[in-house]
């Protein structure tokens, strides 16, 4: 990743205001790396489209080669793709190996012996596809997975460059239709029914449509009844992971294979809603209230996906409703005046959603296969070479008359 260079660039000395302490000396000039690398990607983002049974993404691009010498002899030129995560509480503080994991997924070994090249680019393409079960690229407050392109080139003289590039990787969950849920709340006779997008994104609005109904209880002289005063809703984003200990510190958390789990939770939006909702005592079944609300993530938040890592790490999202109700008091014969009970209550209900990222430009794998033989559907029907001879009655033959007409 570029972070990785930011310690180890190259500070090359001005040849000009620098000279020996007698002022006699020749400037000094750096040396230069006989060759430099890049890498290049040509594909689309990676996004996996679906869960962990996504087919998953395919990447591209090539490997430069810049030889700024008249010609080079390399010995070996490597690259290869690496998953990273590394634990923001680690066991150990100061210990690598409790904080960073690394695993490889792909190698390419673009030379198997000693080549030289002439100046100039040399372009060594590369290409993978990302198996879909993989966590998607992933910054929480706990813990990161981030996967990189390493590249390095080994000269003749036993010189490396490496290169190292960041490969984000994204999962887009397709939309659904929205989901209906029911609350009830006891011993009172009020329920509240809420109807959602099950999926959300980063960026971006959506709607909550919310009613409760069994707002009026009736007596025989008289009615209670249920007033809403305020309705506060809010989007907690739920982190766990579980930080894995080395075999150095394993006697930590009492042997190798355990560590230890963290949890953090945090608020990425909400609001608080006064007005705007719908009152009626008099609808069939108890009155009703209902109201439709938009909900989004609050910009800035820097919210992370829904994700399950089999290294632990799993984020999830509730979004939390809570409804402040009042009761009043209403005479049969008054019914436009309501006296207030003293009496409140405080609803609440949460539902689960997943927060994922939209497709955008990214190309599933699966519209990128070509068909199998036996997909290919049958042929059209052939045509016969010849026309069968009639067999049917004998046509009649027109009058003379209209014979003479035609011809005219």
């Amino acid at each position: 990743m570029d972070f990785l260079h930011f310690g180890s660039k190259d500070k090359r000395q001005s040849t000009t205001g620098h000279s020996s302490p007698k002022g006699k000396g020749s400037p000094r000039i750096a040396a230069t790396k006989a060759i430099q690398l890049e890498i290049e990607m040509e594909s689309p983002p990676c996004v996996f489209y679906g869960a962990l049974n996504s087919s998953g993404a395919l990447f591209s691009g090539q490997l430069k080669i810049i030889v700024t010498e008249p010609e080079v002899r390399l010995a070996s030129i490597d690259m290869a793709c690496n998953g990273n995560t590394s634990t923001k509480k680690p066991v150990s503080r100061d210990c690598p190996d409790c904080i960073n994991k690394h695993s490889t997924l792909k190698t390419w070994h673009f030379i198997t012996e000693p080549t030289t090249y002439a100046h100039g680019t040399h372009r060594l393409p590369f290409s993978y596809l990302l198996p879909g079960h993989l966590p998607a690229t992933t910054h929480s407050p706990l813990a990161n997975i981030d996967y990189t392109l390493e590249a390095k080139a080994v000269t003749a003289l036993a010189e490396t460059i490496t290169i190292h590039h960041p490969l984000r990787v994204q999962r887009a969950l397709q939309p659904t239709p929205e989901k209906q849920s029911v609350r009830i709340f006891p011993p009172t006779n009020l329920t509240v029914n809420v109807i959602h997008s099950p999926i959300i994104h980063p960026i971006g609005s959506f709607l909550v449509q919310f009613r409760m109904n069994g707002v009026v209880t009736k007596e025989k002289d008289s009615s209670t009844r249920w007033r809403i005063r305020k309705i506060d809703w809010h989007i907690d984003e739920h982190t766990r992971n579980v930080s894995p200990a080395c075999p150095k510190h394993a006697h930590k958390v009492g042997g190798e294979g355990k560590g230890q789990q963290h949890e953090d939770v945090r608020k990425i939006g909400g609001d608080t809603i006064k007005k705007g909702w719908k009152t009626d005592f008099d609808t069939v079944g108890g009155g009703q209230i209902e109201i439709e609300f938009p909900a989004q993530i609050r910009p800035g938040t820097n919210p992370v996906c829904d994700v399950e890592s089999p290294t632990g790490l799993v984020t999830t999202h509730l979004l939390i409703i809570e409804i402040i109700i009042a009761e009043e008091l209403v005479k049969n014969a008054s019914a436009k005046h309501a006296v207030p009970t003293g009496a409140a209550r405080v609803l609440r209900t949460q539902f689960k959603i997943i927060v994922t990222e939209r497709g955008g430009l990214g190309v599933s794998w699966d519209e990128e296969i070509p068909p199998m033989y036996e997909d290919v559907p049958v042929s059209p029907p052939g045509y016969k070479a010849s026309i069968a001879d009639y067999e049917g009655d004998a046509l009649p033959v027109p009058p003379e008359e209209d014979l003479e007409h035609m011809r005219n």
